[in-house]
């Protein structure tokens, strides 16, 4: 077998680990969540609230993008660090090349689907004749860099998978630096409004994806990338699958929610509602941010340990996480809670829209502080490659929970049922989380004892 050197993740300092996987992945995430916030300032202030509403009724088709690149990425992801953990390096690199594959295919295929007719798709989703103009803009040339987006999310999480979180942080910074120049050059410099906007995303994500492969290309990574390991094998597909379906499913039932909380906003609230809940949306990424962060942090750990069999090493590294998680969860909360309208005035200075939008978000984040805790089992289902309650975790919230309640509660309470469905959802989700979460937990109790036993 080809010789190696040992794996950073094969550490008894479980804290330590985390938290040098977590800060870069906190980078990550927040730059990440730098694309959105730059393109909604920039066109909040520069083209106007219907910009803003015309990015929100997109929002959906991105997030169908991004279930891709998290199916085929998570799942990499999972099977990847259980390979390495086991000592099975071919399997590992076997499985890079195969998550790379399939992204690509799914892509291509949502890609041609999408421009085979955009005004339909909008109209679909419940975009107003006002808005329309701009979201079509906006969308077609999204759709068409929406394969960078995906690959690069994708090879974000299969570098990660290795135990370096360095390479997909300075991938996404650079490109959110990118975004950001781009988008004053395209935006305001050039008044190409949200076409600008979108032009500059996607060529961030491009410089992101190239910089990403450039990391295995000139030898660095620790899984060699091979052209052979393109080829699907249906053994190596089918666990990437399982494991990354669910966090498919639930971009897509996500992607499902937001047409429909989008449509019930727009028929409650109009315009103006729509162009808050398109500011709100993405201040409220906040409250889920810091559990992501953890979460992606606790991954490559959790999978390595449980690959080799060290049972209380996975539960040190749960425990950590989910304490971690729900500390930065109720911070987040916190502040988006407390201090809304110094938030929303970031993204827009239209008055009626951060009233609106201030009003929202005090309903929306009521039980956010729970989502660290919603977060973590969700991520821990999904890293020792347990199916099922994974899929259950990561579709109960949009499929079980909020789309019931936005269908129902605004009959009875007009546009504040549509607020208060989220966290009526949010504690909701928390309650499934622990009732599958608890009995892992002891599964993992139980299989440490000979362990701790014989050392």
């Amino acid at each position: 077998m080809e010789e190696r050197t040992k794996n950073r993740l094969d550490d008894d300092r479980i804290g330590r680990l985390l938290l040098s996987l977590s800060i870069p992945s906190f980078f990550s995430m927040f730059v990440s969540t730098l694309y959105n916030y730059i393109d909604t300032i920039f066109i909040g202030h520069y083209v106007g609230p219907l910009g803003i509403a015309g990015l929100s009724m997109v929002f959906p088709i991105q997030m169908l993008s991004i279930g891709i690149g998290l199916m085929t990425g998570v799942g990499g992801a999972s099977l990847m660090s259980r390979s390495i953990g086991a000592g099975d390096i071919s399997k590992a690199e076997r499985t890079l090349g195969n998550a790379v594959t399939a992204t690509i295919l799914l892509c291509l295929m949502i890609t041609v689907a999408g421009l085979a007719d955009v005004e339909l798709w909008l109209r679909l989703m419940g975009t107003s004749p006002t808005i329309l103009p701009y979201a079509r803009d906006y969308m077609t040339i999204i759709l068409f860099g929406m394969f960078f987006q995906t690959y690069g999310l994708a090879l974000s999480f299969l570098i990660r998978a290795e135990g370096n979180t360095i390479v997909p942080m300075i991938g996404m910074v650079g490109g959110a630096i990118a975004n950001t120049i781009l988008c004053a050059i395209f935006i305001v410099g050039m008044g190409m409004g949200v076409k600008g906007s979108a032009l500059a995303t996607v060529i961030a994500e491009v410089i992101s994806v190239i910089y990403f492969m450039s990391y295995y290309f000139t030898g660095k990574s620790y899984l060699k990338f091979r052209l052979r390991d393109l080829m699907p094998l249906w053994g190596i597909l089918k666990e990437i699958m399982v494991i990354g379906i669910s966090a498919m499913v639930m971009m897509l039932a996500g992607s499902v929610s937001s047409i429909i909380v989008n449509r019930s906003v727009v028929a409650f609230g109009g315009d103006l509602a729509m162009a808050a809940f398109g500011v709100l949306n993405r201040i409220t990424m906040l409250t889920w941010m810091p559990s992501i962060v953890v979460g992606e942090g606790m991954q490559p750990i959790l999978g390595f340990n449980y690959g080799a069999r060290r049972y209380d090493r996975t539960l040190k590294v749960i425990r950590l996480a989910s304490i971690a998680a729900t500390v930065l969860s109720i911070m987040a909360f916190a502040v988006c809670y407390f201090v809304p309208a110094p938030l929303m005035r970031i993204f827009t200075d239209d008055s009626a829209v951060i009233t609106q939008g201030v009003y929202a978000i005090r309903r929306i984040v009521l039980l956010a502080f729970l989502t660290g805790v919603t977060e973590i089992g969700s991520m821990v289902f999904q890293s020792i490659g347990k199916a099922v309650p994974s899929f259950i975790t990561s579709v109960a919230r949009p499929i079980l929970f909020l789309i019931p309640l936005v269908l129902i509660l605004p009959m009875y309470l007009q546009l504040d049922g549509v607020w208060l469905a989220f966290p009526i959802t949010d504690g909701l989700a928390f309650l499934l989380t622990i009732a599958l979460f608890i009995p892992q937990l002891r599964q993992f109790q139980r299989l440490s004892r000979p362990a701790a036993t014989s050392t």
